[in-house]
């Protein structure tokens, strides 16, 4: 089959990445794509937000299957242009997608469906969110009602800092604080049924040792061998199903990635948030150690027949990524700094680098003219993975990768995947 990749960043070239190993998958495209999808996929021009000229891209290269990467364009209606045209299409409706695309409206199918989750308020006043924020209490959790790039969370003890999000947002979710490590598993759905992925744990503050602000994820692992052997088989019980089940009721049947991001909470598994598509950078570590062919799994479940394979299989390894970003993040982001050292770090065995917000430059350093250049063009530039026989194996050349690249402000964690596994990121937060 001939697959299109809608996306830009780390989520859609990991996804590229597997879907070349897929021998079902005869000819694979991307758009528009980066510098590291170009590399095993036909890339092309396309504004991801406009369904028409999507699904015009699709039917000009005669794509079987589109697999749309990021939640904006799926919260825009994206998936249902493609679909309209007879394509199928690995990603939810704008109706479906409001799962995420809508904190409130995640919030009322939860409760509609039974899911264990946090107790909330949703506000749009600032008398509202104080009332919201003493009710519930210390540390604070306010979240921004619409999409926000992953970064439209506030967790803090600062009253203030609360306020001052609620304030900036407008509508805004307040919910009690989840006490736990926080897992994420993705279920990939055909309206109907899903099968659940390997979890895996991802990283998102940006200093070590879970420190400062949120970022969209500075890197991320799998297995977690300190959780709970049955979790995916729980929360496929008590969250998925019911979940699918109730947005079969709305008339709005979730095709695509379901993200379940839980808090492995004393009380059991509670759920943080629903995403609409695969999380980045936690998807990467499991695509890594999927065995079965990932192409074969997206198409059975766009076109509703997801019973008709088998679930997906992984092998008995460990991956670790391991984010870098660029001086200024997550507040701004520093572009068109050179990167050096990517090649050398791609031909260590069994890592990836995989290209989130870089760009080819024409503009040659001084003293070098006429050269094509590497540089940073967003917040998180870059992330390493690597693959070994555990968890620590994997981290080890995940690391020894990341020492051989280079760029000017270049930030990342030292602590990711590193014991105690299955810590509680937000260290802060503990210190009353």
């Amino acid at each position: 089959m001939s697959v299109l990749v809608i996306g830009t960043g780390g989520r859609e070239h990991a996804l590229a990445l597997a879907l070349a190993k897929d021998p079902a998958v005869s000819a694979l495209h991307a758009a528009p794509g980066n510098p590291g999808m170009a590399a095993v996929a036909t890339v092309h021009e396309v504004d991801p937000m406009s369904g028409p000229a999507v699904a015009d891209l699709a039917e000009r290269i005669g794509a079987d299957l589109v697999v749309v990467g990021p939640e904006a364009p799926l919260v825009a209606g994206v998936a249902d242009a493609v679909r309209e045209r007879g394509i199928a299409v690995f990603g939810p409706s704008g109706a479906a997608a409001q799962i995420e695309g809508s904190k409130a409206f995640s919030k009322e199918v939860m409760a509609a469906a039974g899911v264990p989750t946090a107790r909330s308020q949703t506000c749009t006043t600032p008398e509202e969110a104080e009332a919201a924020l003493d009710e519930l209490g210390a540390p604070y959790v306010v979240k921004d009602d619409a999409l926000a790039a992953g970064k439209g969370v506030v967790v803090t003890r600062d009253r203030a800092e609360a306020l001052a999000h609620a304030a900036a947002c407008g509508r805004v979710v307040v919910e009690e604080f989840l006490d736990g490590p926080e897992v994420s598993l993705f279920a990939v759905c055909d309206g109907r049924t899903a099968y659940p992925l390997q979890p895996a744990q991802d990283f998102k503050r940006i200093f070590d040792g879970g420190r400062g602000p949120n970022t969209g994820g500075m890197g991320s692992y799998t297995p977690l061998t300190w959780a709970q052997p049955d979790l995916a088989q729980v929360v496929m019980e008590t969250v998925v199903q019911p979940t699918l089940d109730e947005m079969v009721r709305r008339g709005a049947p979730f095709v695509g990635c379901l993200y379940v991001g839980l808090a492995l909470t004393a009380a059991g598994p509670r759920v943080i948030e629903f995403n609409c598509r695969f999380g980045d950078p936690d998807i990467q570590p499991v695509l890594a150690v999927l065995e079965s062919p990932l192409g074969t799994l997206l198409h059975a479940a766009a076109e509703g027949r997801l019973g008709d394979v088998p679930p997906p299989t992984f092998r008995d390894a460990a991956a670790v990524t391991v984010v870098l970003a660029s001086a200024g993040y997550p507040e701004s982001s520093s572009k068109g700094d050179v990167i050096r050292g990517v090649g050398a770090a791609n031909g260590v065995n069994d890592v990836d680098v995989i290209h989130a917000g870089t760009a080819i430059v024409d503009a040659p350093e001084p003293g070098d003219p006429g050269h094509r250049h590497l540089v940073t063009a967003g917040g998180r530039v870059l992330a390493v993975r690597a693959v070994g026989y555990d968890v620590a194996d994997a981290r080890s050349r995940a690391y020894a990768a990341a020492d051989l690249i280079s760029f000017d402000g270049l930030q990342r964690r030292s602590d990711i995947a590193a014991e105690p596994l299955g810590v509680v990121e937000g260290a802060s937060l503990k210190e009353s």
